[in-house]
Order: structure tokens, then sequence, then C-alpha cells
């Protein structure tokens, strides 16, 4: 690593961290005030506060901006060098406009993946930290939240290709239900049917405890009846499965995503594209760090008229767009027709025509 990638890339990254860290500081304040009453509800200690709501709620809004962040440091320090005459200095000794971005890339890379392993571990933890505190001492303070409920009524789905579950009444915070049954089919014929009056998830073996069960086993001239008073089984659905809330999706790491996922694809679940474009944002939205840095690179190299505030302008606007492709795309997919991949994936396959279109331009 020569002076000059040195320079850069330290430019790069003292002007990314101070930015977010003094815009951290903002929202934290911000989000002080607006929520200062139910904080004091909640008659918690400032500790308590600070560890169970803003753990969760600072690394939760710092990757949600953090693309955004990335193009608006590269913007500012960018253009400053070019206002000082430094991008033009560079380029005159004979260094070529493709090896000038090679250190933004560089610092790209390092926060793409900065974020990558945010969004996979750290993220959904801070989600659901949270969004634990946010359901337990902010919800029940509004309108919406006090329609929210842990009771979970009349849930019935799929759990394999041939069998149902079906379930009258269900708590997801003690995981205890009433009214569960399974039936296996093969065709439009029914092989077996079990029901029970209560259930509730065993912690220490892992499956589900079934109580005062009826077995019935459909043969041809007649059925099989048996009656026990308590059954252990392992069925293809655990308690996360009967959590249908909108913190569910953001406070599952990828692995246990992947799982719930494939799960949800044999259910045919009406949720599987929000769970589908939540995952596969997971490795968009890195991605775009390395695409916002090189439009924010080729576009503020150029001195112009109006110096940083003139390409500091250009930043934002693109930034709002960016963001508004990827809102649109997210709705599309979720209440449309629109393929989750793609619209994951479209705002960065757009902006990266745009990154290449601009640096063959600054290239000449």
């Amino acid at each position: 690593m020569k002076l000059l990638d040195k320079y850069i890339l330290s430019k790069y990254l003292t002007t990314f961290f101070f930015c977010i860290i003094l815009f951290t500081a903002i929202v934290v304040v911000v989000d002080i005030s607006e929520k200062t009453d139910d904080f004091t509800k909640s008659q918690l200690s400032a500790y308590r506060i600070m560890v169970d709501y803003y753990f969760g709620f600072i690394p939760r809004i710092d990757a949600l901006l953090f693309p955004l962040f990335v193009f608006i440091s590269v913007i500012f320090f960018t253009s400053k060098m070019a206002g000082r005459s430094e991008v033009i200095a560079i380029l005159s000794s004979g260094v070529t406009f493709r090896r000038f971005l090679m250190p933004f890339l560089a610092g790209g890379f390092i926060l793409a993946s900065l974020l990558w392993l945010g969004y996979q571990y750290v993220v959904p933890n801070a989600n659901k930290k949270w969004g634990d505190f946010e359901k337990k001492y902010i919800d029940v303070n509004t309108a919406e939240g006090l329609k929210n409920t842990s009771y979970k009524q009349n849930l019935y789905f799929k759990i394999d290709k041939d069998s149902y579950v079906g379930i009258r009444g269900y708590d997801t915070i003690s995981k205890t239900g009433n009214g569960f049954f399974y039936q296996k089919f093969k065709g439009n014929q029914l092989l077996f049917n079990l029901r029970a009056a209560n259930f509730n998830w065993d912690t220490a073996k892992n499956k589900w405890r079934l109580v005062e069960v009826t077995e019935r086993t459909i043969q041809p001239i007649d059925e099989l009846v048996v009656n026990t008073p308590e059954k252990f089984a392992n069925y293809n659905f655990k308690p996360i499965d009967l959590r249908r809330d909108n913190y569910l999706k953001d406070q599952m790491v990828t692995s246990d995503l992947n799982e719930f996922i494939k799960r949800e694809k044999v259910r045919g679940s009406d949720m599987l594209s929000t769970l589908l474009v939540e995952r596969y944002n997971r490795d968009a939205i890195p991605a775009s760090v390395i695409i916002l840095t090189i439009i924010g690179a080729t576009l503020a190299s150029r001195k112009v008229r109006g110096g940083s505030g003139a390409h500091i302008a250009i930043g934002v606007v693109l930034s709002m767009t960016y963001i508004l492709f990827s809102r649109f795309s997210v709705v599309f997919a979720t209440k449309g027709n629109f393929t989750p991949f793609l619209a994951a994936w479209l705002p960065n396959i757009l902006f990266g025509i745009l990154a290449f279109v601009l640096y063959r331009r600054a290239a000449k």
C-alpha cells in the first residue's frame, strides 16, 4: 500500500466513522426526547434503558442508514480533495483514474464486509433486544399496541407435503396451547388423525408435549383408536413458527432465517415473499456500499463551482432516489407479484449501471 492509498483510505474511514457517530448521538437525543414519557412509565433505571433498549436501537438505526452515510462521507472528503486541486495533482502525476479509485474500493470492501457481518449476526440480535423492549414498554401505550396480543387463535398450516396441523389457541410467551390436531393424508384420503386437548413446548426434550391425546389410524374397513394421557412428538414446526408479528423476520440470525424460510416454503405461507426479501436484502444492502462508493468518488472527484455543497446536494438526491427504489421494490414484492430476489437487487442493478456510466465518463 502506497502513501496515496493510505491517505485516501484513512480519509475515507475517519470521515465515515465521524459522520455515523455524530449522527447516532443526534438520533439518540431526539429519540430520548420523544420517548421520555414511555421510559418514565416503564420505571426502569437509566442503565436498564441503555442496555435493554439503546443497545438494540443504535445498531438497528446505524445499519439502516449505513449506505447513506458511506455515500455522503465519500462525496464530502473527495470533494474537499477536488476543491484543493489534490485530485488534479494526483492524476497529473501519471496515476490513472482506475488506480485512483483503488483505495476507495478497498474502503468500500472493508465497510461492506462490516455491514454484511452486522446483518448476519449483530443486527438481528439488536432487533430482538429493541423489539422486546418496544412490545413490553412502548407499544402498550399506543392504540396499535393495545390490539397486539401474544395469544394466537385458529391457526392452520401445512408442515409437509401430506400433513397439516391445526391449533385453536396458542400463547407465544408461555408456549402453551389447546385444541391441537394433526392430520396426515395420501392424496385426498385421510390416513391418520391426532387430537390433543392441550399442548406445550418441552425445552428439555425440544419436543411438543401433548396432553389427553386421541390417535385415529384409518384402515380400509375400520379405524384404530388409541387414547394416551401424555405424548411427546417432534413435528416439523417450533414455537418460533407460531409467532406472527412484525418483529419476527428481523430478529433471526441468517442461519435461523434460512431454516425458517425452508419450513414456510413447505407450508406455502403467505409471508414467504416478505421473508425472502429480508433474506436477499442482507446481501444486497452491503453490496450497495461498494456501488455507492464508486458513484460518490466519480461524482466528487471533479472540481466544480459550488464545491462540496454542490456535490453533497447531488449525493443526497441520489441517496434518496436509491432509498425510494428500495422501498418501491419491497412493496411490489410483498404486495404484488414482483420477484423477491429482483426486489432486493434491482436498486443495486440500476445504480451499478449508473456507477459504470459515471466511471467511464470520469476516466475520460
